[in-house]
């Protein structure tokens, strides 16, 4: 018996490193009114064109029956299951898996299936999916690669910078208040990720000296707790991501994966947003 994985399309893991470490995933979905999509069915171009013209849609966690579905194959086969999923704070996604979970053991009572709410997203998910998958492939228990996860997530920060706060006020994801202060005075925040939700890490005059002080806050991280893997993230704005990744590997001389933001993310946050997953050797958080 093998340990497989899934997890959610807001971890905007590569068809590569999907491949090469056997991670299944069940996507998120996006509506512009009564068009309804997948967000693995549309590339990262053509949803933040569309989101131009049409305003900022709607997202909804994946149908049961999907996640079902994708339960029930893996058990069927012979395996059993971790599934690592974004934070149950964001969306329904982590409970409907639970609910799936509990549908797979009324028909398959030996089923085993664990699922980690990775109290975060996208490349701070993913992170925790891929050390989850590679603890898997090395033929770990389902109790080991569970652990992996959950370690990785005391590890890992996730940083990141908007280029305005409408999209996050429009959404919800951060106090009404601190947002509209953010914009009276102009000052540019460095948002994370902390017990499942977004909040606000500081607040910086100029947009130059946020991404300064993003990568600084990353290297205090990694010399106080020792250095992992690092992504530069960016929603729709490659060329800044590409100059950030320039800056962090001057400072550090490693190599670095620039990871796309899709619709789901993306349109709570908004294009132009760029920002930093990285964990470290020593856990970050309790």
């Amino acid at each position: 018996m093998e340990v497989q994985i899934l997890t959610d399309s807001t971890s905007y893991l590569t068809e590569a490193i999907m491949k090469e470490l056997n991670i299944r995933m069940v996507s998120l979905n996006i509506s512009f009114g009564d068009y309804c999509m997948s967000e693995m069915d549309i590339k990262n171009e053509a949803f933040y064109e569309m989101m131009a013209i049409k305003g900022v849609p709607t997202s909804s966690q994946p149908a049961v029956g999907d996640l079902y579905k994708e339960m029930t194959s893996v058990i069927e086969g012979g395996d059993s299951l971790c599934c690592i999923f974004l934070s149950s704070d964001m969306s329904g996604t982590y409970s409907t898996g639970k609910i799936a979970r509990e549908m797979v053991l009324e028909k398959y009572k030996d089923a085993q299936i664990e699922i980690v709410d990775s109290r975060s997203n996208c490349m701070q998910l993913g992170f925790a999916v891929i050390q989850a998958a590679r603890v898997a492939k090395e033929g770990k228990t389902l109790d080991q690669v569970k652990k992996a996860a959950l370690e990785n997530i005391k590890r890992s920060r996730f940083l990141f910078i908007p280029e305005n706060l409408e999209y996050l006020r429009k959404g919800g994801r951060i106090g009404g208040a601190s947002a509209l202060i953010g914009d009276l005075f102009n000052i540019i925040p460095i948002l994370t990720v902390e017990n499942g939700k977004t909040s606000i890490l500081a607040k910086i005059r100029t947009k130059k000296k946020a991404v300064k002080t993003m990568v600084e806050k990353m290297m205090q991280d990694i010399q106080q707790y020792g250095p992992g893997e690092i992504a530069v993230v960016h929603i729709n704005c490659f060329n800044e991501a590409q100059k950030l990744s320039e800056m962090i590997t001057t400072k550090l001389k490693i190599d670095l994966d620039i990871s796309d933001i899709g619709p789901v993310i993306g349109l709570h946050v908004g294009p132009g947003a760029i920002g930093i997953a990285y964990y470290t050797q020593r856990d970050m958080r309790s």
